[in-house]
């Protein structure tokens, strides 16, 4: 599995820990974010995941800024991707169950490392249930097209 990571200057910190757990467990990891904690602006970053994963480059990304507010709502921007922000594991878990998130954000100054990495596992390790899952994602993708009919 391969996952990108972006971050701005604020996530610039915590990324190291989170780069750290993901090796651990044999993912490939390709860093797309700012080179320093000199201050940036979060939507370079969001964009560059979004596009790593739109074409395939990475599976999954991950996304962090001072709340993961931000970022997700720019990485949500990019046709295709389904990014959520979320500060406890059973929301990260849910959102890969129900909406098939294909980004996880989430915030440094909200989560310290050790929930951060919970939060990780349990996106992980979760997996798209389909079924009835499947018709809303539908309609999700119908909004973003200008084509949702109700």
């Amino acid at each position: 599995m391969k996952i990108a990571i972006g971050y701005d200057h604020v996530g610039y910190i915590l990324r190291k820990d989170i780069i750290d757990y993901l090796e651990t467990k044999n993912i490939t990891v390709i860093d797309l974010g700012a080179p320093s904690t000199e201050r940036t602006d979060y939507p370079i970053y969001a964009n560059k995941v979004a596009r790593a994963v739109n074409s395939k480059e990475a599976d999954l990304g991950i996304l962090i800024c001072g709340t993961g507010i931000g970022i997700s709502i720019a990485a949500n921007k990019c046709s295709g991707i389904r990014a959520v922000v979320c500060s406890d594991p059973y929301s990260a878990k849910l959102s890969r169950e129900h909406n098939n998130t294909n980004i996880l954000a989430f915030g440094s100054r909200v989560v310290g490392s050790e929930l951060a990495k919970m939060i990780v596992e349990q996106w992980l390790m979760a997996k798209f249930e389909g079924g009835r899952h499947q018709n809303r994602i539908d309609q999700i993708d119908a909004i973003q097209k200008g084509e949702f009919h109700e």
